[in-house]
């Protein structure tokens, strides 16, 4: 019996070792788990912080890049857009001494027009001016050129960008060219066309103005006579100075072509550097 006891008790002894064996080898296995786990979990948990503050190392200096480009490019414009400006009113002073040294145009004009209105230099000032001088009686010169004045005004007419080009025409005859006579002949050009005429005093001294050469010829059997004189059309900006001429030469794209870029490049000009 005592054996048998033994036995049991051992039997039940075992039963309870097998049973808190499991239990004894989970809660290791468990714990050696978590304790491999461990690692893993911290390294990618450090890797992670690793990763973002790589990054944020790296848009700090990106956004301290694009603040110091931003700063240089902003200071180079500052300082070409001055020495642009500084060269503008320099190249604007030398212009005005130029024109000042050529000295054409700079006269004043007192004359009447095809309607008998009387018109002086200070009525054209604000406009662009395309100026031509002849006479009525011109066989052929002076009518293609007043042609080809008309096509260049009418050409820039339909540039809707630009300004309206005022075109003017002076007789160098004002013996023959009258109010009435003018009145005439500006049916055949441009509807704007302005035709000035005055005493044979007051035709001089605009033609001397811009130096215009005029020199009535011979008179034939029927007193008709031809005057010699200067082939020129002259541009006159809105200052009222001389800005460049146009011959024979020059066709009405070319001369289109140099007005619309005066235009464009056009600052007027302040009263004291005109008077001066």
């Amino acid at each position: 019996m005592l054996g048998l006891r033994c036995i049991v008790g051992n039997l039940r002894g075992g039963t309870r070792l097998l049973r808190g064996l499991p239990h004894v080898t989970s809660e290791g296995q468990h714990v050696r788990l978590l304790h491999h786990r461990l690692p893993v979990l911290t390294q990618r948990s450090f890797l992670s912080q690793g990763q973002d503050s790589t990054v944020r190392s790296a848009r700090m200096p990106l956004r301290t890049r694009v603040t110091v480009t931003l700063l240089l490019g902003g200071g180079l414009l500052a300082m070409w857009w001055y020495v642009d400006s500084e060269k503008q009113q320099q190249q604007r002073r030398q212009r005005v001494e130029q024109l000042q040294r050529v000295a054409l145009g700079q006269g004043n004009f007192s004359l009447l027009d095809h309607q008998g209105q009387r018109r002086t230099k200070r009525d054209f000032l604000g406009s662009w001016v395309l100026l031509y001088f002849g006479f009525t009686h011109c066989p052929d010169i002076c009518p293609d050129e007043l042609d080809k004045l008309s096509a260049v005004v009418a050409a820039l007419d339909r540039d809707s960008s630009l300004p309206p080009v005022q075109p003017v025409f002076i007789t160098v005859d004002p013996e023959r060219d009258d109010v009435t006579a003018l009145a005439r002949y500006v049916k055949d050009f441009h509807p704007r066309l302005v035709a000035l005429t005055g005493t044979p005093e007051e035709v001089k001294e605009a033609g001397q103005n811009y130096r215009v050469y005029a020199s009535p010829g011979p008179k034939d059997e029927d007193g008709d006579y031809i005057v010699d004189h200067t082939i020129l059309i002259y541009l006159v900006s809105p200052d009222g100075l001389f800005l460049d001429y146009y011959n024979r030469m020059k066709n009405e794209e070319q001369i289109a072509e140099s007005v619309r870029n005066y235009i464009s490049t056009y600052v007027q000009l302040s009263a004291t550097q005109t008077q001066n």
